[in-house]
């Protein structure tokens, strides 16, 4: 077995050794808010923390603890949902990085699941970089997911097929494929997805009845733990891959002012 890379597992001495080897840290971001009667409301978290996990194997980097909510006022009709105000959750996430990068982290990947974070963590990776120095590189794992398996698993769905897998390859005990039930329409439900995730145009939803008016659409009763470990093996090697050309990119082209950054801090 592997050895953990969980931040919160490790001793002070095996953060030190390790931020020494490579000061890579990885912060997987999720939130907490309904998902159906069949998956768990920490689906998202559960989702960002496993493929940060696969993701900092293959780097050799460090997971940090995941930040405890995220930006989800979407879901907040529905009982099981705990959403952040923006400001808060962004101070969350600047904070938590920070303090690791005083103690030497220097690159950071921030790995999301979830669509409502996307505008906090774009402001907070930015301070990040601009005022303290760390190369940051953000990464929507939900999107590779689904340019992974969106064809065969019916697009990237809330509490669909997609989204069961990720539970899957980490809390299978979780998963209740036997309680599927009440999935709206599916027809409605991807054209407002495609709706809201366009480049150019990004209308505001009222919340995620305007979507699914049961709180979650998809097709979820196919999924099992062997596809889902598959798909988790599949997500962290993209982007591991792709992770690595990128931070060699940023190095080459900004690295000697991002250390000259850095010194000055120190100093």
């Amino acid at each position: 077995m592997s050895p953990s890379r969980y931040f919160i597992e490790l001793t002070q001495p095996e953060i030190a050794a390790q931020l020494r080897r490579n000061p890579l840290v990885v912060l997987p971001a999720g939130s907490v808010e309904q998902h159906g009667p069949h998956l768990p409301t920490g689906t998202d978290t559960f989702a960002s923390t496993i493929i940060a996990h696969a993701v900092a194997e293959r780097l050799d980097g460090l997971v940090l603890p995941a930040t405890p909510f995220g930006v989800t006022p979407m879901h907040m009709p529905y009982e099981g949902t705990i959403t952040l105000t923006p400001d808060t959750y962004m101070r969350v996430v600047v904070e938590t990085c920070l303090s690791t990068a005083r103690h030497g982290a220097r690159d950071l990947l921030i790995l999301n699941w979830h669509e409502g974070n996307i505008a906090a963590l774009a402001i907070a990776a930015e301070a990040l970089h601009r005022e303290h120095g760390m190369t940051v590189l953000t990464v929507q794992a939900c999107y590779v997911a689904e340019e992974l398996y969106g064809e065969t698993c019916n697009g990237l769905t809330h509490g669909g097929e997609i989204e069961a897998l990720a539970v899957l390859a980490c809390r299978p005990d979780l998963v209740h494929l036997d309680r599927i039930e009440n999935s709206s329409d599916q027809a409605q439900g991807h054209r407002m997805d495609k709706l809201r995730r366009t480049r150019a145009y990004q209308p505001v939803l009222t919340d995620i009845r305007s979507i699914a008016p049961t709180g979650w659409f998809g097709s979820p009763q196919h999924a099992t733990a062997d596809k889902g470990r598959r798909m988790l093996d599949d997500i962290a090697t993209a982007i591991a891959r792709e992770a690595t050309e990128i931070f060699r990119a940023l190095e080459a082209a900004q690295g000697g002012t991002a250390e000259i950054k850095r010194r000055r801090q120190a100093s």
